[in-house]
């Protein structure tokens, strides 16, 4: 995130954070991340405390005592199916824990997906294949499906309890509907779906069904995010009036293909009419067309049409299209925009303008109709604003939220720094955060990206970092990860959000069946122990932030400035971007 870091100014802004953390839970003021909420006379409590007086030091508990879930033990693995076998399919099975989710059948309409699912990526890939977490004997009795009607048709033969759902946009809401009709809860991937419309369908389909619906937005379930943002909470950074995000990347390099590769792809016309092309760059979104895949659509073209796609094409590539994908808002942007939302209090943006466009990529050049490069400006509400977390009676209180991802450079790392009037935290990469406090007027090494600090006033007062010649008394355990570290499940997250929803789904079977998503007086849910943290509403504000961007962004949009309705955030109300603010064409 920040250009001109030296390996040395990123030490201390690592070493500030854990030290942050330390001096704060030592103090009491990082509770969860002490003791994940469960009751102090636990053991968990009680050891943490041996471990701070032993060592001095912060030693931050596992992600399941951390986000409430511990309690595992005697719990059979949820008989989960997955349906969609593709990257992020592959992303979620390489990093799910069998001893709470026990895939037992997958689906997909690509032969090729299907046999990547088992076969899986060599290391360093993330995407380890069934084959690889349950041996090839044990794989071979997990069940292939190409069609959701055949899997669903052999639910009760498969013992099935729930999903996760990994397939183009476009069809989230239909499978999600199809699957919870079937009584099998549902996590599914993000971006929720593709309209506000489709996701205040689904959360009232949950609701209806009595079932759970988690959406795969795995920052919920990031230890790294979560101890960050209680750093945060303790208001050390002083008045946050700016956070910046970005996602570059560069895929810009020329496509190239072995000989032995080239015999793999498809030949000839795809079922539009139009010849197959190989890629220009080398994009993992725009991927050549594999002769295994397109083989079926040729035999029965129609088969692939009624499920809403013009060509093998469109399938294989769907992130390029406005009607299957959402782009980069979608893919990447809805992270860290999620990931801002939940810094300033779980709060609703205000109002959002920006542009974007197809500034690299062109015909011949691995043409789209999705955007190639996106600029967002959202406006959020500070904590004394009305609408911001301590609901104030300041409205001039706003935070700056600005966003970017363009396709022909990655200088910088992907991430978010959030700058605030006492000191600036970078969360790079979801591997690493640094911390630095802000220089105070005519006072020598008071601040900066060389100071090291602790915190003070952490026992009674007002939490502040105050600079330092050495750090204190020990600070927390080494929560970043590093370069080094390539995959870390509990950083990551989707190892937690599946673990965590298999226990929902246990935890919802000792309730007698039942999930009741009513809100107390405050507004939080009733039954919130036993509900994913994703929820739909929480995702649904994540689509809401995503798709309204690109509405904005659109050639057709004419107002250079959306305002956000407080119904469009509500499920139970019809209201939704999409009717009211659509782009007129000239």
């Amino acid at each position: 995130m920040a250009l001109d870091l030296t390996p040395e100014q990123k030490a201390a802004g690592k070493a500030n954070f854990e030290q942050a953390a330390g001096d704060l839970a030592r103090a009491g003021k990082m509770d969860s991340m002490v003791t994940g909420g469960t009751d102090p006379t636990k053991p968990d409590r009680r050891d943490f405390i041996k471990a701070t007086v032993a060592a001095g030091a912060v030693v931050p508990v596992s992600a399941a005592v951390y986000f409430g879930y511990n309690s595992w033990k005697g719990n059979k693995a949820v008989r989960t199916a997955l349906i969609g076998t593709g990257d992020e399919g592959g992303v979620l099975v390489g990093d799910h824990n069998p001893e709470y989710n026990e895939i037992v059948a997958v689906c997909d309409i690509r032969p090729t997906n299907l046999d990547r699912i088992f076969e899986g990526e060599k290391a360093p890939s993330p995407r380890k294949g069934l084959n690889g977490l349950y041996g090839k004997d044990s794989g071979k009795k997990i069940a292939r499906y190409t069609t959701v009607e055949s899997l669903l048709a052999d639910a009760k033969k498969l013992g099935l309890e729930a999903v996760v759902i990994a397939t183009p946009l476009h069809t989230h809401d239909t499978i999600a509907k199809l699957c919870m009709d079937a009584g099998l809860h549902v996590l599914c991937e993000k971006l929720m779906a593709s309209s506000i419309t489709k996701c205040k369908e689904m959360i009232r389909y949950a609701k209806d069904k009595g079932l759970l619906l988690s959406v795969g937005h795995q920052r919920h379930y990031s230890t790294l995010y979560a101890h960050a943002i209680e750093v945060l909470q303790n208001g050390i950074l002083g008045d946050v009036k700016h956070i910046r995000a970005q996602w570059p990347r560069n895929n810009s390099w020329p496509f190239t293909a072995t000989a032995a590769d080239k015999e793999k792809f498809a030949t000839g016309n795809d079922i539009d009419g139009k010849p197959f092309d190989l890629p220009y760059y080398r994009d993992g979104w725009c991927k050549p067309v594999l002769a295994a895949d397109a083989e079926p659509f040729l035999k029965e073209p129609q088969k692939l049409r009624d499920l809403g796609y013009n060509s093998i094409t469109e399938l294989t590539r769907w992130r390029l299209y406005e009607k299957t994908g959402g782009g980069l808002m979608a893919e990447l942007g809805s992270h860290q925009l999620d990931a801002s939302s939940i810094i300033l209090g779980h709060v609703h943006p205000l109002a959002v303008s920006g542009i974007g466009g197809k500034y690299f990529y062109g015909p011949g050049r691995n043409d789209r109709e999705s955007l190639d490069g996106v600029f967002v400006t959202y406006e959020f509400p500070g904590p004394n604003h009305p609408k911001g977390a301590k609901h104030g009676k300041d409205e001039s209180d706003i935070v700056i939220v600005t966003y970017s991802s363009f396709n022909s450079n990655s200088f910088e790392d992907y991430g978010e720094c959030v700058m605030g009037s006492r000191g600036t935290m970078i969360l790079s990469k979801e591997a690493e955060v640094y911390l630095y406090k802000e220089p105070e007027p005519g006072k020598g090494a008071s601040g900066g990206r060389d100071t090291k600090v602790t915190v003070t006033g952490a026992g009674g007062g007002k939490a502040a970092m105050e600079a330092t010649s050495t750090w204190g008394g020990g600070g927390g355990a080494a929560i970043s990860k590093g370069a080094a570290v390539g995959w870390d499940s509990a950083v990551r997250g989707y190892r937690t959000e599946m673990e965590h929803f298999a226990y929902c789904v246990r935890m919802w079977q000792k309730r007698g069946g039942k999930v009741d998503y009513s809100k107390n007086e405050k507004g939080e849910l009733v039954n919130k122990e036993i509900i994913p943290r994703c929820h739909g509403e929480v995702a649904m504000a994540d689509a809401i932030l995503a798709l309204s961007a690109n509405m904005v962004m659109h050639k057709d949009y004419k107002e250079k400035r959306l305002a956000y309705e407080d119904a469009w955030f509500d499920s139970t109300k019809d209201d939704v971007p999409e009717t009211k603010h659509a782009p007129k064409k000239a």
